[in-house]
């Protein structure tokens, strides 16, 4: 079985940023990572949830609405990730995911948190939703990575696996 790419980076080696997971078929995937993996704590649920459904209300809205395709949680809880078509730079993304998260910090509430718009609506946590993004804001603005650093993986049949 081939390793997908997102196993290939070295999570012990990953900042916070925001990196190009994949780019084919027409759409990048956009690695929003918000802690340091395995050094820091993850996001706790509840935030991350609330972060979710804030961060798809602000893009679903921006300027680049209409080439937004998913933005959803990493499910170790470390980051977000966003499906956009078009030609977006890492630069691009930093840029709209500042502006996203400035506007996160002003919010008084989470959006569709009732049981007919949300499949957990009681698993969110406002308060530590805009602390999470005052950090991440923090770290985009003035420590900025954006470019992973890869792992050399061997496959059972001996062939070395590395995203190119």
């Amino acid at each position: 079985m081939e390793v997908i790419q997102s196993f290939t980076i070295d999570h012990t080696k990953l900042k916070p940023g925001i990196y190009v997971s994949r780019q084919d078929k027409g759409f990048t995937t956009f690695d929003l990572r918000i802690t340091e993996p395995n050094k820091e704590p993850a996001v706790a649920p509840a935030a991350m949830h609330s972060m979710e459904h804030l961060m798809a209300t602000w893009f679903r809205n921006s300027p680049a609405k209409d080439d937004v395709v998913y933005v959803g949680p990493m499910g170790c809880l470390t980051g977000m990730y966003i499906v956009m078509t078009g030609d977006y730079s890492v630069q691009q993304m930093r840029e709209l995911t500042i502006r996203c998260l400035e506007w996160i910090v002003t919010q008084k509430e989470v959006p569709a948190t009732t049981p007919e718009t949300c499949g957990n609506y009681l698993l969110h946590d406002l308060p530590m939703c805009k602390w999470e993004s005052e950090r991440y804001l923090d770290r985009l603005r003035n420590e900025f990575h954006c470019d992973y650093a890869k792992l050399l993986i061997t496959l059972e049949d001996g062939k070395v696996f590395a995203d190119a």
